[in-house]
C-alpha cells in the first residue's frame, strides 16, 4: 500500500524537471512572440493571424498538460510541467485581447 504523503508529493527536486518545463515554456513565448510581431507588422487586418497568438499559447498549454500526465504516469516529476501549463493557460486569456482588438477596429468601421 502506498503512502499518502507519497501521493500528494510535488517537490521539485527531481533533476531538470523545472529547466525542462521552463525552457519549454520560453519557446511558446517565443513562438508566440514571433507571431504577435508579424501580425503587428504584416498583418494588421487579418483576423485569423490575431487568432493564431492565443492559439500558440493553448497549444503550448495543452501540450504541457500532456507532458504532465506522461510525466505522471511514469513517476516522474510533474508538477513543474502543470504550473507551466497553467501559466500558458493564462497567456492565453491575457492575448484573447488581440483578436478582440481586431473584432471591434472592424465594428467601429
Amino acid at each position: 500500500m502506498t503512502n499518502d504523503r507519497d501521493f500528494a508529493e510535488k517537490r521539485l527536486e527531481k533533476a531538470g524537471v523545472f529547466r525542462a518545463a521552463a525552457t519549454y515554456v520560453g519557446a511558446v513565448v517565443a513562438v508566440a512572440a514571433v507571431v504577435f510581431v508579424f501580425f503587428l507588422v504584416a498583418a494588421r487586418d487579418s483576423e485569423f493571424v490575431a487568432w493564431l497568438v492565443p492559439g500558440v499559447f493553448l497549444a503550448g498549454g495543452i501540450g504541457a498538460f500532456v507532458k504532465t500526465y506522461r510525466e505522471w504516469k511514469a513517476e516522474r516529476g510533474w508538477a513543474a510541467w502543470q504550473g507551466a501549463g497553467w501559466f500558458l493557460l493564462l497567456l492565453v486569456l491575457v492575448t484573447l485581447a488581440v483578436p478582440g482588438m481586431v473584432m471591434m477596429a472592424g465594428a467601429v468601421e
